[in-house]
Order: structure tokens, then sequence, then C-alpha cells
């Protein structure tokens, strides 16, 4: 579903984030565990000596309560403010010199780039008789798009990204061929930015057609049912130097019909009295209805309008209004449009509106006990993908909802996709697990044949590895589930250094998936662990509103009660439990280090939402308020200003080894958050082990990032984590002949 995809990119996601009272009164949880604060290896226990950073007197008084902001100036963009630039190469500095003593580093990042070397597939997309796939060979930064005439064969490149930027950082996004097959619009993404230039070429000759578009930003894309140009949503151009930090307000839908200028796309859909609301467009498979989904925020609180595309300018038709529930387009038939909502249902159900009548909803799927994600229509039957305890379960259903048989998926996994077209019966989906990378099958949802269609040959076998579930219980009693994966063969008798990952937040349920980063960490003895804390939705809407706003401290109770539970069994010893959580997560795991600094050897907040009173201000910032709250209404302050990781940093404590990661085009999660969090970081009074940030150059949020940056990222994280958890990653990976420093490393060179 194009829509949920563009608003899901808004929030501060993507592998992808409230108490009552202030942290001090719910820091020590009903039953707390100690952890060992001793030091992890002699070589970097010394304190070190950080940059410098400038200290505003800057207090300003919301709803009576002074709030100190002394590093303001560091939210200012680095591209342009050579004051924050400066500090950007100083804190690199000081991060790589202290990264090149930890003897795991090299080790990690050899390993890492030789599980990503494997042959991996996109799920293909069909077109007339044309096959769309992406696909990289393992060697390559960046995957390529294939196009192929029918289903068998290697096919042939269509567009190879890896040439585009001599860094790798330029990356093919979005991408979609009009329904003959013949053209193809896709979008280039630079050095990591959410900004879009979208262009279109000819699929027989490779050629480009001359169109190109710009200001692009959180859009679905939506071909006109005769090919002719394609429906798109788009922002103002903003004031010069502002692209990265403004606020995205005004976005509204456009028609460009191809071999014309930007300049003349036609105005679809705007809402110029709401400036704050947000617009994607869809066509219905026969091409009749053009579907206007309008949203606020990242909730799922949507806006239904139609357009009748056998009717030249006819007026629109408002099918949902009020912004109140989930309406998701599964697809059509004639005037009947299918939806998945939460309207009655926090769970999810399937109805059907007849868009001509402006009926009543009718029930073709009730809820039941999992919670269903996503549906989509695929020939005559709706495939319905359900969440059952965070792991996948898929069946099939006819067009009035009754029940055609399940599928076979795996045992603990995720699948995704099931896309497809009314006249056709034949559908790719993905599967994968925490040992296991993604196989993509084919589905024939007429007879429910399925087959491989991709299958990657591997160099490790995922037998050796073991993926438990188990449930534990959170300090309000809450049943929570996590995921536990470990290599088999490793002693576990008295604990092994665990890496604790969370995310918490925006409805996004967290579910196995495989990572080469994450099993490097397995194959140097470590142990993973995946929470399903509140804030996601694994168990429906209700698991996300538990989450969000005035209950935000459930999710920061659940990721403490994980830990404690870890700890309590055995899983890990004191002193060898670290946590990474990126974007909601990298806020995620800054509170809950202020919250428990005893409780956590490192931490790794990445990409993070640190500053909870200002995030509304910058770019997507406005979009995250269903979340998180408004700073600028008292009851929200008042409880951001309890959690929010820059202003709760506490004076005396011990802390853990703390590694910060940000990006200097992050334009999603401006890096101010994590300066500014960092300099807290490295003026308090928290104790000598290392308070770091690694920012890298060239890069955004992350996605797009290229392999090499990435793997350099993580065997610098994980190196980390690994000397302060008292993981022996060279005696387990041995040491790589030429130790030399990853590419791609944060130097800001």
């Amino acid at each position: 579903m194009i829509h949920r995809a563009a608003l899901l990119a808004a929030a501060s996601m993507l592998s992808i984030t409230a108490v009552p009272a202030a942290a001090e009164e719910t820091a020590a949880p009903a039953a707390p565990v100690p952890v060992e604060t001793g030091e992890r290896g002699a070589a970097a226990a010394a304190p070190i000596s950080y940059p410098v950073t400038r200290q505003m007197d800057l207090v300003e008084t919301q709803f009576g309560v002074a709030v100190a902001d002394p590093f303001r100036w560091l939210e200012n963009d680095v591209r342009v403010d050579a004051e924050v630039a400066n500090w950007v190469t100083e804190q690199n500095r000081v991060t790589n010199a202290y990264l090149e003593t930890l003897p795991g580093r090299a080790a990690f990042a050899n390993r890492m780039a030789e599980l990503y070397r494997y042959d991996r597939l996109g799920l293909p997309r069909k077109r007339g008789d044309r096959y769309f796939f992406t696909r990289n060979n393992g060697q390559q930064n960046q995957s390529v798009l294939y196009v192929r005439d029918g289903n068998e064969g290697e096919g042939r490149v269509l567009i190879d990204p890896n040439a585009w930027a001599a860094d790798g950082a330029t990356a093919l996004a979005e991408w979609a061929p009009n329904e003959d097959g013949s053209r193809l619009l896709y979008s280039v993404q630079d050095g990591g930015t959410d900004w879009r230039i979208v262009r279109v070429l000819d699929v027989a000759t490779g050629e480009h057609l001359g169109d190109e578009l710009r200001w692009i930003k959180f859009s679905g894309f939506a071909w006109a049912p005769d090919g002719s140009g394609f429906y798109y949503s788009r922002f103002p151009q903003p004031p010069e130097g502002a692209a990265f930090q403004s606020t995205n307000l005004n976005q509204a839908v456009y028609f460009h019909r191809i071999g014309t200028p930007q300049s003349e796309d036609r105005l679809v859909y705007a809402t110029p009295e709401q400036p704050g609301w947000s617009h994607s467009a869809e066509v219905t498979d026969d091409g009749r209805w053009l579907v206007i989904t309008t949203s606020e925020s990242t909730d799922d609180r949507y806006e239904i309008t139609l357009f009748d595309l056998r009717r030249e300018g006819g007026a629109p038709i408002k099918l949902v209004a009020g912004l109140e529930h989930k309406w998701e387009l599964v697809g059509s038939e004639g005037s009947r449009l299918f939806f998945l909502t939460d309207k009655d249902a926090p769970r999810g159900r399937i109805v059907a509106i007849d868009a001509v009548r402006r009926s009543a909803p009718v029930e073709i799927v009730a809820q039941r006990e999992e919670a269903l994600q996503r549906a989509r229509r695929v020939g005559d039957r709706i495939i319905l993908s359900y969440l059952g305890d965070a792991s996948s379960q898929a069946e099939m259903v006819d067009l009035r909802g009754r029940r055609v048989g399940r599928l076979t998926l795996g045992s603990i996994g995720t699948a995704s996709g099931f896309d497809g077209s009314a006249d056709s019966s034949e559908t790719f989906y993905a599967f994968s697990s925490f040992n296991r990378p993604t196989t993509i099958y084919r589905l024939d949802t007429a007879t429910g044949a399925t087959s491989v269609f991709a299958q990657p040959t591997l160099a490790f076998n995922p037998d050796d590895y073991t993926v438990e579930q188990r449930f534990y219980t959170s300090r309000d009693g809450t049943r929570v589930p996590m995921f536990i994966v470990m290599k088999r063969g490793v002693d576990r008798t008295g604990g092994s250094p665990t890496l604790l990952y969370g995310y918490g937040g925006f409805s996004l349920p967290q579910t196995p998936g495989f990572s080469p980063t994450r099993l490097a960490w397995l194959d140097a003895g470590g142990v993973f662990v995946l929470a399903n804390l509140r804030g996601g939705s694994e168990y429906g809407a209700d698991w996300h509103d538990a989450g969000r706003l005035l209950n935000k401290q459930n999710v920061f109770d659940d990721f403490i009660a994980a830990g404690e539970y870890l700890i309590s069994e055995g899983i890990t010893g004191q002193g060898e439990l670290a946590i990474e959580g990126r974007s909601n997560g990298g806020l995620l795991v800054g509170a809950v280090v202020n919250q428990r600094p005893d409780l956590f050897a490192a931490a790794l907040p990445a990409v993070g939402v640190m500053d909870m009173l200002r995030f509304d201000r910058f770019t997507a910032g406005r979009y995250w308020v269903d979340d998180y709250g408004r700073p600028d209404r008292e009851p929200d302050f008042r409880n951001l200003f309890g959690y929010s990781p820059y202003h709760n940093v506490r004076n005396g404590q011990n802390y853990p080894a703390i590694l910060v990661t940000t990006a200097d085009t992050d334009d999603r999660v401006v890096p101010g958050h994590s300066f500014k969090y960092t300099a807290a970081l490295q003026a308090a009074d928290i104790g000598d082990r290392p308070h770091l940030i690694r920012i890298e150059t060239r890069a955004g949020h992350g996605s797009g990032k290229p392999v090499d940056k990435i793997v350099a990222e993580f065997a610098d994280q994980y190196a980390f984590i690994a000397h302060w958890t008292g993981l022996d990653v060279v005696a387990a990976l041995g040491q790589p002949a030429t130790a030399a420093t990853p590419a791609g490393q944060g130097t800001g060179e």
C-alpha cells in the first residue's frame, strides 16, 4: 500500500519510535537488577579528552518550568555553519582515534563484508509481459534494477546506480513501471536525503525521456491507466538553503504528463486550509478510481477522497471523512472498494464500500485474535497478512470473505509482498528470519501452488543458529514477547555478552529479519535479542496506543524489564548487556540510559530523537506529534520534558559506554538531536567510560546507504559494545591479515 509506506517514511523510521511524573520518580523499576560497573578492557579505560563545546546562556520558561538549552547552536545546518562543521570534524577525530584502539573492529568489518557477499533479489513486479526486479550480486554497494521478458531468463540491466557517484552514496529509491511495462518512472536519492529526483525512461531502449521532477518527498506514484503520465505528491520548493531543515507543509497531488515540464503539471488535490495535511494517490486496477488518502501525521487516521477517472472533470467524492481511523485500499471490484480498517476493530478487519451508492461499510473479513497488518487483492482472492506473536501468518479469502486456505510460510519469520492485480492470479512474496536471508516465492492464488523464484546460495548454515521466542513481564504486569538468537555450541553456562534491540513506536512492528551485521555479532559469540515493545502494532492498535503519548513510559519500562529478564535468566551476565535502537529507537536508548544507567554496560543510540521539546520544528518532525504529543501543550510538555534524553542526563551517575551515531544529511531526524545530546553527555559528570559520537558524511537516516558504509558503521558500533561487554571478537573471528581501516567511516573528510 503506497500511502502507508510513504507516511511511515515520514516517521523517524525506518529498519524502523509518557510519563505522568518526572523521570526521577519513574527511574527505579519495581524489582531492580543491579549490574556490575567494572571497566571492560584496560586499553580504553582512561578518561577521554573531549573537544570543548561552547555553551550558551539560554534558559526559556515553558509552563512555569525553566528549560536550559546550552547547546542550541548545534541545531544549525552542518553544511552551512562553519562552527558546527568544525565541531563535527573534532568529534570525529576523537571518536576515530578511540575506535582504532579496538581489537575487534577489523575482524567485524571483515566478517560483515563476507556475509554480505551473496546474490539477493528483490520482489518482482509484473507489468504487461515484463518482470521488473532488483538484484545485488553480493559485490555491489547498491542494488541494480533488472527487467526481463517473461518469467524465465536472467534479464537485462535497466538501471545501475553504482555508477552514479564515486562514493556509492547515490541510490535508486522508488520505481514504478506503467501498466504495459513500456515506461518506468524512478527516483534518485542522493547522499541519504529524503528528497527525490524523479525521471522516466523507455524500457525497450533504456533511454531517458527527458522528464525530471523535483521537491518530492514521502510520495507514492500511480500511473494513469493509458500510460500518458502519473500522479505523485510534492511540496512547494523550500527557501534557498533551507531544504535540509525546513518543516514540510502544503503537500499536494499533481498529475505529470510525459514529455512536458514539471511547471505544467496539473494540480489534482490540495488542502491549503490545512497545510499540515499530506496526500498520496493510487489508481485502482481497473483504472476507474483515483484514490487520494489524506493524513495529518504518522498515525493511522485517514480520509479517503475519490475521483472517477471515467468522468473527466468530475467533482471529488469524499468517501471517508474525519481523520479518525485506518483506511488502507486493498483493491476494487467495480464500484466496490475494499479497505483494511481498524474502525470498530483495533486488530483490523476488511470492509467494502460502494463508491457510487456511498453505502456504509460492509464487513468482508471480521477481526480475529491476530493483528491484520496488510491485505491485497490478487486475481479473485484477497491475501491477508497477519502477525501472530510478532511472526507472520497469511491466508487467502475470496471477494466475499470466504476462507480459501492458509499459506505455509515457515516457523518464526517475516513474510512481505503479495502484491498483484485483479486480472492475474500471480503474486510474489518474500520470507526471511534472523538466521535465513530472504527467499522469494511465486504464488498462484487460483491454484494455491507455490514455487521458489529466487533463493540465495549461502556461505553459512542457517541451522547453526537458534531462534527462540520467550515472553516476559513488564513493570505493570503486561506480557511482552522477545526473540533470542544465538549460535549453537557456544558455552552459555555463565551468560554471554548480549545485544538487546528495541523500537517501540509509530505502530511499526518489529519482526524477525535477516541482517549480516547481526549475524557477525552471533559468529563472534554474542547473543542478539529483539524485544517487541508496546508502541508497535504487534497486537494491533491497542498495543500501539499503550506505548504512545502519555503512555510512552510503558515503552521504556518494557525495554528495562527485558534487560532485567535477560540477566535474571542467565542469558547475559552482569556487565555484559548492550542496547541498540535507531531513530525512535535511538530515543528509547537515550531515555532508558538516563533512567537506568546501572543496567547497561554499553549503548548505541542511532539517529535518535533526543530533544523532545523541539522535535516538531524540523523537517518531518511535525508528523510525530500523534506518537509523542505537542510540546506547546502543557500536559504533553511535562510528559516530554520528563523523559527527553537531552534534558535528563543525570549528573553523579555512572553511565554505560555510549557511541552515538548520526549522519550529516539526515533530513528526517536532523543530526542536531544527536549533536546536542552528545554535548550534554560529554559536559556531565557521568563517569569515565567513553561517550562518543560517530558522524557519517554523505549519508542520511539510513535508506540508500551503500554497503561499504553500512559495514564500516556497524563494525565500529559492534566493536565498541564488544569491548565494553567483554566479547572477545578476535578469538572468535580471527584477525584479518590486513587490518585496514574500513572504507566509508565517518571521518568528515
